[in-house]
């Protein structure tokens, strides 16, 4: 029978629980001691661990997820059941996902006891993190955005397949409601917030999309669907020593969706606005083409503008949401986000693109 791996807090990172861990991939393998090394709180509390055992197949960096030590975040999060949803997707859908992604060692969730994520830790394989705030240049984002293009391609309009269909079930109804139930207050409190970071004209109309945000969700939704991130800042991203190939980390959002929006959100929140202005039309350009090539039909390239201006409001109301809620993200490099995102949503008029 399967052993329980569910931890609430880093102190339950012990010896005992590291070695039922272990048991899942060698039972000859003898864990020693089991050392933490930082803790982070936000919308999960994570927690890089080193293991020190005998095996010789197995990492000994490791990084775990479990619910958030923060009371606010851990309430936005436990409706929707985020970190419930990262390790069904670990358990049931990566192997098939054609994008880079940490090796999973261990993943269980209960409900009444939460979840547990163990993935090994990126830089036991010459991997390196990125800031949220690190900005990237156009080489990085050309390898993201063929990246999503490929990943979204692989699972054009699978939308109704049974293995999937629990992306688009009650816990995302129930996330997508409770999103517009909170919408006007959250955007208020978060406009307060962000203070000059968004200019005093986007306030009337971040407004109106809060309180039409129900509308606004269904518009954005009316479009071919596939697999997306929906999370897909600076982040979480990884790279490789030379930053030439990147990989994607933190999985709790997944669902179906336009595959535009992860694209729209990541122009916005990882790019400097005057790379962003200079490249995003060729970015999309690669993308559409990309799709193409994977034998997805009807790309009309005025049609993905229109669709990638509509969601960059969503990419803002995220980052919005992210301030108004807080602990879930450094302060600052939240306030570098919401300034990017609200940049973008300006210059395109973004507001006007959806049917308010």
């Amino acid at each position: 029978m399967k052993r329980t791996i569910l931890v609430r807090k880093p102190s339950d990172l012990t010896v005992a629980w590291a070695q039922q861990v272990v048991n899942q991939h060698d039972s000859n393998t003898v864990v020693k001691n089991v050392d933490v090394l930082a803790v982070e709180v936000g919308t999960t509390t994570r927690v890089r661990v080193m293991v020190d055992h005998n095996g010789k197949k197995l990492p000994r960096g490791w990084f775990v997820k479990l619910p958030s030590l923060a009371w606010r975040a851990r309430m936005i999060t436990a409706l929707p059941r985020l970190l419930h949803t990262e390790v069904r997707f670990y358990n049931e859908l990566a192997h098939c996902v054609p994008v880079t992604k940490p090796v999973c060692l261990a993943a269980q969730s209960q409900f009444g006891r939460g979840s547990t994520l163990v993935l090994a830790d990126v830089a036991e394989f010459a991997g390196v993190a990125s800031s949220p705030r690190e900005s990237l240049d156009i080489s990085q984002s050309q390898l993201v955005i063929e990246q999503l293009a490929r990943f979204h391609g692989h699972f054009w309009n699978t939308v109704h397949h049974p293995n999937y269909r629990w992306l688009s079930g009650s816990v995302r109804r129930l996330e997508d409601s409770l999103g517009s139930a909170l919408a006007v207050p959250l955007m208020k409190r978060g406009l307060q917030l962000a203070g000059t970071a968004i200019p005093a004209r986007l306030h009337k109309p971040a407004l109106r999309y809060a309180r039409y945000r129900r509308k606004v969700m269904k518009f954005l939704a009316a479009a071919p669907q596939t697999l997306i991130h929906h999370d897909c800042h600076s982040g979480n991203l990884f790279w490789n020593s030379d930053k030439s190939h990147a990989g994607f980390l933190d999985w709790q959002l997944v669902r179906m969706g336009e595959g535009v929006s992860d694209v729209a959100y990541f122009l916005a929140t990882a790019l400097n606005p005057d790379t962003r202005q200079k490249h995003e039309l060729e970015l999309l350009t690669r993308y559409s083409q990309i799709l193409s090539n994977q034998g997805v039909i009807g790309i009309d390239t005025a049609f993905l503008i229109q669709r990638y201006r509509a969601h960059l409001t969503y990419a803002f109301e995220a980052m919005i949401v992210t301030l108004a809620v807080g602990g879930m993200m450094d302060l600052e490099h939240n306030l570098e986000l919401i300034r990017r995102a609200a940049t973008a949503v300006d210059a395109l008029d973004a507001f006007s693109a959806l049917p308010l």
